[in-house]
């Protein structure tokens, strides 16, 4: 009996052109055999649509033109634990879904909110849950744990919209030195970060940053190799071989990631020793389940030519696209795209079985 996975991609952050590319990714490699899909497309408006695979996306070879092609059926989640959580509320008919892989990356996908709504419909869900992807990104509140884990983040200064007026250039010049880099706290995929090394630079980057959350990280520039790690696993996770980004601008840029396939390098596996190997692969793990996280996650690390390993942010759905660094690390670890995605479901069910056990009142049986 096949199992019925309803994919859901797209949303209102940012990443939405993202989503769709990774969306586009899974689609094709999931088993056939194995599974029947189900597209729900979250479009900017936050509105949700019962799709089909023929005709979901619109300009879908065109990174910067893909869009999510609007259906006339829209997508209704139940909470409770009827058995059709998700219901059809146009003509088709929805049967029940098994299990639902959520690719949404960024705010409102990725940062806990949407996980709270598939629990309380009680459906299984590929990742974290809602504290693991809450805290993981918030980049304030991830360095604050991982640091209370023993593991070493970069320096920064934490602003919000309150305090933006008393943090000037020269105070932070002193402190953390230049260039900096200025992110929002609860962004990905390099979403309004600014690399910067002058006062002027210094005002249009909080000013881009704010756009796009009411709290912004200010952090020293590493001087080090960038290299990522994908994790997957629940209680006992494992890390695949690391990978080394060489950006060829500078950064590693939201363009750079998921637009311009020349405008980074991507090596799978880097060019490490067997020594640094373990050792990122265990700070990995660490940096996994100091955030609570479950199912997957890319952890990103500077690794500095005296050998510290320095985390930068951890990724709970990181991008799915062809030329993205989690399913990569994994196939050069011995883990297919198809296999990956199944055992992500596997993941998923294997947490939402074990949370059915757990009582939630002194009345449960």
């Amino acid at each position: 009996m096949k199992r019925k996975v309803g994919i859901l991609f797209g949303g209102k952050s940012a990443e939405h052109e993202v989503s769709l590319q990774s969306a586009k990714n899974i689609i094709e490699a999931i088993d056939e055999n194995k599974y029947d899909v189900v597209l729900i497309g979250i479009d900017k408006e936050g509105k949700w649509h019962l799709s089909k695979a023929s005709q979901f996306l619109l300009n879908e070879e065109n990174p910067k033109l893909i869009a999510l092609n609007k259906s006339n059926e829209g997508i209704a989640v139940v909470p409770g634990k009827a058995t059709n959580q998700v219901v059809a509320l146009g003509d088709q008919q929805l049967d029940q879904l098994d299990v639902i892989f959520p690719i949404v990356h960024g705010t409102l996908g990725e940062d806990g909110s949407m996980q709270g709504m598939l629990r309380l419909a009680n459906l299984p869900f590929v990742g974290s849950g809602v504290l693991g992807s809450a805290v993981s990104m918030d980049k304030d509140i991830a360095k604050r744990l991982l640091h209370g884990a023993g593991l070493e983040v970069a320096r920064s200064i934490t602003v919000s919209r309150n305090n933006r007026s008393t943090v000037q250039f020269e105070q932070v010049k002193a402190e953390l030195g230049t260039p900096l880099f200025i992110k929002p706290a609860n962004q990905g995929s390099s979403v309004g970060v600014s690399r910067v090394e002058h006062e002027d630079d210094f005002n249009r980057g909080l000013t881009e940053a704010f756009q796009f959350d009411h709290k912004v990280i200010i952090e020293e520039s590493i001087n080090g190799r960038e290299i990522e790690c994908s994790v997957l696993g629940n209680e006992d996770p494992e890390a695949s071989l690391p990978g080394e980004i060489l950006p060829q601008d500078g950064f590693y840029s939201y363009e750079a990631k998921y637009v311009d396939e020349k405008g980074a390098i991507l090596e799978a596996p880097a060019d490490l020793n067997d020594e640094q190997v373990k050792a990122i692969k265990e700070a990995s793990i660490q940096a996994f389940q100091a955030l609570n996280c479950e199912g997957l996650a890319r952890v990103d690390f500077f690794f500095t030519d005296d050998g510290r390993i320095i985390i930068n942010e951890i990724n709970t759905l990181p991008g799915f696209t062809r030329i993205s660094m989690y399913p990569k690390l994994w196939e050069v670890s011995g883990l297919p795209y198809d296999q990956l995605i199944d055992r992500l479901i596997e993941l998923a069910l294997e947490r939402h079985h074990r949370d059915l056990e757990l009582k939630h009142s002194i009345h449960d049986d």
